[in-house]
């Protein structure tokens, strides 16, 4: 018999197992282990053989279409079992997740897939996603000291130098809709979830003073995050990423961020050629809010939801 209900802590084994049947990425366990009431929020499909299907949800902080922050129920992990596949059992476990997430004060649900036919018919709908595809320009070379424009330099940065981070990645985002309000947790647990190799964090200063940051996965050529402390650190900071991919002989990437005024001025410094692509693999669905809320959220202009905070 088919019970539909939380997981038990002596069923971990058992879905931990289907999880690697069914993805191959490396952060699932650990961004799982960091939340603390996982279990109570573990929606699973089990029987005498072991759990047969999940939806796991976490509440997140995220800003809403006016900067205003609102709890939101992240749906991640979604796995059924190769035999019991065709069975209903992830569209009842999503109804139950929907329930779960209002009973919280869930004002929506935000979720990323590359199958959105799984969750249509559950009440989530697609939306567009920021990507701009280019080759890179043929910026001129950073030497040792990483310098730029006059008082303008550039260098790695660790997550040990999170805080520096912080203070820019909240002042770029500060009311910019579909973000995670960041906490110093998420800065020293989940970030370096994503944010270890290959990617690496370039750190721009003006006479010192940090002005901008991107991080960038090398194996792809993929800008994954920026922040800017103001528009003025744009173009260097978009120079700096051209030529440390020139460097490396990283000839094309993409930039996953919107295109603020500054940073579409800046574009050139970064893409000799570009075009923007489409990328409908996040999808939401209204809770507490109605649905035309919802998509003013994710479907504003300055909307980004970064990779760091993924769930």
């Amino acid at each position: 018999m088919t019970e539909f209900r939380t997981v038990r802590a002596d069923e971990v084994t058992s879905l931990y197992a289907l999880w690697a049947g069914a993805f191959t990425a490396s952060h699932i366990v650990p961004l799982y282990e960091q939340d603390e009431g996982r279990l109570g929020r573990t929606l699973v499909a089990a029987d005498a053989t072991g759990v047969l299907a999940v939806v796991y949800w976490l509440p997140r902080d995220v800003r809403d279409a006016h900067g205003g922050v609102r709890r939101v129920g992240c749906v991640s992990s979604v796995a059924t079992r190769p035999d019991a596949r065709g069975r209903g059992l992830v569209r009842r476990l999503l109804a139950m997740a929907a329930d779960a997430m209002t009973a919280a004060g869930c004002a929506w649900s935000l979720l990323f897939t590359g199958t959105p036919g799984v969750y249509s018919g559950s009440g989530w709908r697609v939306f567009d996603r920021p990507r701009v595809d280019g080759r890179f320009a043929a910026a001129g070379t950073l030497d040792d000291a990483g310098t730029l424009d006059a008082g303008w330099t550039a260098g790695p940065a660790g997550l040990g130098d999170w805080t520096v981070l912080a203070a820019l990645h909240d002042r770029h985002d500060d009311r910019r809709p579909l973000t995670t309000v960041r906490s110093a947790r998420d800065w020293s647990g989940r970030v370096p979830v994503w944010y270890g190799p290959p990617h690496e964090i370039l750190l721009v200063r003006e006479h010192g003073t940090p002005m901008a940051y991107a991080v960038v996965d090398w194996s792809a050529g993929d800008v994954v995050e920026v922040a800017l402390a103001d528009g003025r650190a744009a173009a260097p900071l978009l120079r700096a990423v051209a030529a440390e991919a020139r460097a490396r002989g990283v000839r094309s990437g993409c930039l996953r961020a919107p295109l603020d005024p500054p940073i579409r001025s800046a574009l050139p410094l970064l893409f000799e050629e570009w075009e923007r692509r489409d990328e409908q693999t996040g999808m939401a669905r209204p809770l507490l809010l109605e649905e035309a809320e919802v998509r003013a959220v994710v479907e504003h202009p300055l909307a980004v939801h970064w990779t760091a905070d993924y769930f």
